[in-house]
């Protein structure tokens, strides 16, 4: 097991491991949209992740402002 997966294994409900988790559902959602345009189900689902994720950052913010920009850093989800 990766160091990445053994985090998750750790606390698998906190903020942070959603988040990430969220993150690389929705950058593999991406890649199959890229290849198949005409999928409105997938583009669906892929909004629902984003605002989902997005909800979760905002109450990250809220709540441990240093977690929630190391974590924007390290996943690099924020330009």
């Amino acid at each position: 097991m990766t160091d990445k997966e053994n985090k998750i294994m750790d606390n698998p409900g906190s903020t942070e491991n959603q988040i990430s988790l969220l993150t690389e559902r929705i950058e593999t959602i991406n890649k199959h949209l890229k290849i198949n345009r005409k999928d409105h189900s997938s583009r669906r689902g892929l909004l629902l992740l984003v605002s989902k994720r997005r909800k979760l950052l905002k109450y990250l913010k809220r709540t441990n402002l240093e977690g929630y920009k190391a974590l924007i850093q390290k996943l690099n989800i924020r330009k």
